[in-house]
C-alpha cells in the first residue's frame, strides 16, 4: 500500500480530510500539455461558478458546492492550468438540522474569493437565507464559521469590492425563484470588516431587454473605472457581459466581451479576471457538459479601449470567442503538473479531498482506518418514507473527473448478523441514478444492478439483474463514457470482470453534475448495523 510523505490534518466534526501532498497525476486528464501550451477545459469536473484570486505568486479558486458537504472548495495553483484541491471552507451548512437531509441545489452559491488585509474572504449566497461570509489568514487552515452579511431570500452572487478610500462595497444578484425577480444587478455598501450591510440595495443594471438573467457579477477596480464582470443569456447558451463606470453605482456602459461564435463551447461564461505577476491577464470560466457537469475553461485577455476582450477576438469587433488549446501564462517559472485528487487508497487518517457527502454528515458514518488500510462506511438507517437514494444523506461522492474514464472499488461488505436488507452500492448519482449494489437477503447475498429514472420525483429503483454472490469481498466497475454512458461490472478476482445489468445514461443533478461514489444502508433504525470495508477506490483511463 501506498505511504503518504506528508500529512496535514484538518476536522471536520470527527471525519479527517487529507490534505497531503498528492503522488498521483491524473489518468483520465490533463490540461497541461507538457510543451508550454495547455488544453482546456483546464478542470474537466464540476466546479460550478469558479472565481480566483492571487496572492503573490499563488492562485485560489473556490466554486459552487451546493447541498455537498464539506462545502466550498479551495483549490490552489501556480500556473492557472495545474490545480489542486487543498482544502474546504465550510465543514456543515447552517442551520444545520435542515442541511442534515439532503437539499438538491440549495445551499452554496457562486461564491466569491479575495484577499483583503492578510485575510481571505470568500462570500456566497443561500437562496434561501441570504448572503454569508467565512474568513481565514491561512486557506489551507481553519475557516471562519459562516457569517450572514445580509439577510433575506433570493439574494444570490455576491462580490466584494474594497475601495481605495476604504469604503467596502457588495454587489449581488437576484434569484427569481425565491426573490420573485431576476436580471437584475444591485450593490450595498458593507462595513469597514465586510461584515455587515450598512446601506439598502441600489439597483444598477437591468438585464431583462438584452440580457437576461444576468447574474453571478465580479467586482474589480481598473485606473479610474469600475468594472462589474457577468455573465447573461443562461447557464448553457450565455454570453459574458462587461459593465463599466467611474462611479460605482452607475450608469454603467455595456459590452459583450466574450461569446460562444464558432467554437464548441457553449454558454461560456461567470467568472474571474485574474492578472499574473508578469503582467498578463486572464480570466477562468465554466461550461455546463450536463451530466460531466460546468467544467473550468482558462482564456487569454487583453484590454482595448478601456473594455477587456477575452478569448481570441477573430473579427476585430472587441468579442472574443474561447480557445481550445494555447499557451501557458507566463507566472516566470515552470510548475510540476498537478490535477485534482481522484483516487484513494485508504491508508491514512483522511479521506482525499475530493469526497463529499450529499447532506451534513454524523460523525460515525465512516472510519478510515489506518491500521489496515480501508475505510469502514457503516451502515446507516434510511430516512423516514424512504422512496430512493436521491434523498439518502450518506452517499459519500465526487466529481467525473472527465468525460471518459472508469472507476474500480475492492471491498469487503460485513453485514449485521440480525438483519435482513442491509446494503452496499457503487453509484453514479444524478436525477437519474444508477447503482450496482451488494445485500443480505434471506436467501443469501444477492449482487444487483438497478436504476432509478427521475429519482427526484419519488420513484422506485428497478432491478435490471441480480445473481447470487458466494463472497463478500468483491471488484465493482463503472465505466463512463462521452455520451454519458455507464456499464457496470463485477469480479471476484479483480482480474476478470463481467458485466451485470444493462446501460446506465448518466444524468446531472440538481445543479451539479453526476457524481459517483459509495454508500452503505439499513431498511430499519436499529442500535447498531453492518459496515463495508473498502480497500481501495481507484479512477483510471477507459
Amino acid at each position: 500500500m501506498k505511504k503518504n510523505l506528508c500529512v496535514i490534518y484538518i476536522t471536520f466534526g470527527l471525519l479527517f480530510f487529507n490534505i497531503s501532498a498528492q503522488n498521483s497525476i491524473s489518468k483520465t486528464w490533463v490540461a497541461d500539455l507538457g510543451n508550454g501550451t495547455y488544453k482546456n477545459p483546464v478542470l474537466y469536473a464540476d466546479y460550478s461558478d469558479p472565481d480566483v484570486c492571487r496572492v503573490g505568486e499563488d492562485y485560489y479558486m473556490t466554486a459552487s458546492s451546493f447541498n455537498c458537504i464539506p462545502g466550498l472548495p479551495v483549490l490552489h495553483s501556480y500556473d492557472l492550468v495545474n490545480w489542486k484541491i487543498i482544502n474546504y471552507a465550510i465543514e456543515k451548512l447552517t442551520p444545520e438540522d435542515v442541511f442534515s437531509i439532503p437539499q438538491h441545489g440549495n445551499g452554496v452559491w457562486a461564491p466569491s474569493i479575495r484577499f483583503h488585509n492578510n485575510e481571505f474572504y470568500i462570500y456566497y449566497g443561500d437562496p434561501d437565507y441570504g448572503i454569508f461570509m467565512v474568513k481565514t489568514k491561512n486557506p489551507e487552515g481553519k475557516w471562519s464559521e459562516p457569517k450572514i452579511v445580509k439577510a433575506g431570500k433570493g439574494l444570490i452572487d455576491p462580490c466584494p469590492l474594497w475601495d481605495e478610500d476604504g469604503r467596502v462595497y457588495l454587489v449581488h444578484a437576484f434569484a427569481g425563484s425565491r426573490a420573485g425577480i431576476k436580471s437584475l444587478l444591485a450593490i450595498s455598501e458593507l462595513d469597514s470588516l465586510g461584515e455587515n450591510v450598512i446601506s439598502n440595495d441600489r439597483i444598477i443594471y437591468d438585464g431583462h431587454l438584452i440580457d437576461p438573467t444576468i447574474e453571478g457579477p465580479k467586482f474589480y477596480k481598473r485606473n479610474e473605472f469600475y468594472y462589474i464582470f457577468a455573465p447573461a443569456g443562461g447557464v448553457s447558451t450565455g454570453w459574458q457581459v462587461v459593465l463599466k463606470s467611474k462611479n460605482i453605482f452607475g450608469p454603467y456602459e455595456r459590452k459583450i466581451v466574450m461569446a460562444q461564435g464558432n467554437t464548441k463551447i457553449n454558454g461560456p461564461h461567470q467568472g474571474a479576471w485574474i492578472n499574473t505577476v508578469s503582467g498578463e491577464d486572464w480570466f477562468i470560466h465554466f461550461q455546463d457538459k450536463e451530466a460531466f457537469g460546468r467544467v473550468v475553461h482558462l482564456q487569454p485577455m487583453i484590454w482595448k479601449n478601456d473594455f477587456p476582450v477575452i478569448g481570441v477576438d477573430k473579427d476585430g469587433d472587441g468579442c472574443g470567442e474561447p480557445v481550445s488549446e494555447y499557451r501557458k501564462p507566463n507566472v516566470g517559472k515552470i510548475y510540476l503538473i498537478e490535477t485534482p485528487q481522484e483516487s484513494d487508497e485508504f491508508n491514512s487518517n483522511a479521506l482525499s479531498l475530493q469526497w463529499q457527502w450529499h447532506a451534513n454528515p454524523e460523525s460515525w458514518w465512516s472510519f478510515p482506518d489506518i491500521t489496515k488500510g480501508v475505510l469502514n462506511l457503516y451502515s446507516v438507517p434510511i430516512p423516514n418514507n424512504y422512496k430512493n437514494l436521491w434523498n439518502a444523506p450518506n452517499l459519500l461522492l465526487q466529481k467525473f473527473p472527465s468525460d471518459k474514464f472508469k472507476v474500480i472499488v475492492k471491498w469487503t461488505f460485513y453485514p449485521s448478523e440480525n438483519l435482513i436488507g442491509e446494503r452496499a452500492g457503487l453509484i453514479i448519482m444524478g436525477v437519474d441514478y444508477g447503482v450496482v449494489t451488494l445485500e443480505k437477503t434471506e436467501k443469501g447475498l444477492i449482487l444487483y444492478q438497478a436504476e432509478c429514472l427521475n429519482a427526484d420525483k419519488g420513484n422506485k429503483e428497478t432491478v435490471n439483474k441480480s445473481v447470487l454472490i458466494n463472497t463478500s469481498t468483491l471488484y465493482l466497475q463503472a465505466k463512463v463514457n462521452s455520451d454519458s454512458k455507464c456499464v457496470f461490472s463485477f469480479s471476484t478476482d479483480g482480474n476478470r470482470f463481467k458485466e451485470i445489468g444493462k446501460v446506465f445514461e448518466a444524468k446531472p443533478g440538481k445543479w451539479i453534475g453526476a457524481k459517483v461514489g459509495l454508500f452503505c444502508s439499513r431498511p430499519q433504525k436499529t442500535n447498531d448495523g453492518g459496515k463495508v470495508e473498502v480497500d481501495w477506490f481507484r479512477v483510471d483511463k477507459y
